[in-house]
């Protein structure tokens, strides 16, 4: 019998997964928060002008809301390739099998998490800051502000709130406002 692949989903894989989902649950990842805290030189920024993206960063007493996201079993692999392509693109991200909490009970599911070792990641950073990266930053799969606000407006339907993503679709929606005036 086949094992379903379940995938967590923090940021753009909850509105663009880019593979069909044959089942999704709300799901927790102790151990992580997600932040702003990798540079996009591919997606969302350019190794000339970087972007900033979502990632799943290690912090003792965090946790993370998300889906897990089944991929059909007749399509693991296809799956599983897709994501590493899509997700491994500069290798600051690291692969790694989490277990989430469901209403169903836990799961084993792919995740991933921010390697802090790598010279895209950039926890450092005030939310000022994050800000004005993300207001002028566009990448291979567009604008980076479009990546900020169709997350957060995702969350937002699924009942998760994210106090610091809002403040920062605000702030970046300001500062374009402003930059367009």
């Amino acid at each position: 019998m086949a094992m379903t692949l379940w995938v967590f989903g923090y940021a753009s894989l909850l509105w663009n997964p880019g593979f069909e989902v044959a089942e999704s649950r709300p799901a927790r990842l102790n151990g992580y928060h997600r932040s702003f805290c990798m540079k996009s030189i591919h997606h969302r920024g350019t190794p000339e002008d970087p972007g900033l993206v979502l990632a799943l960063d290690a912090m003792e007493g965090a946790s993370c809301d998300g889906l897990a996201l089944a991929a059909r079993e007749d399509q693991t692999e296809e799956v599983l390739a897709y994501l590493r392509e899509r997700e491994l693109v500069s290798s600051a991200y690291l692969e790694r099998l989490v277990e989430l909490e469901t209403d169903e009970g836990p799961l084993t599911a792919l995740a991933y998490v921010i390697d802090s070792d790598h010279d895209q990641y950039a926890a450092h950073l005030t939310l000022e800051q994050q800000a004005e990266i993300i207001a002028g930053a566009v990448g291979g799969r567009g604008p980076n502000p479009e990546y900020l606000w169709n997350t957060t407006q995702q969350l937002a339907d699924l009942g998760i709130p994210d106090a610091e993503l809002q403040w920062l679709s605000d702030r970046v929606r300001a500062l374009r406002a402003d930059r367009l005036a």
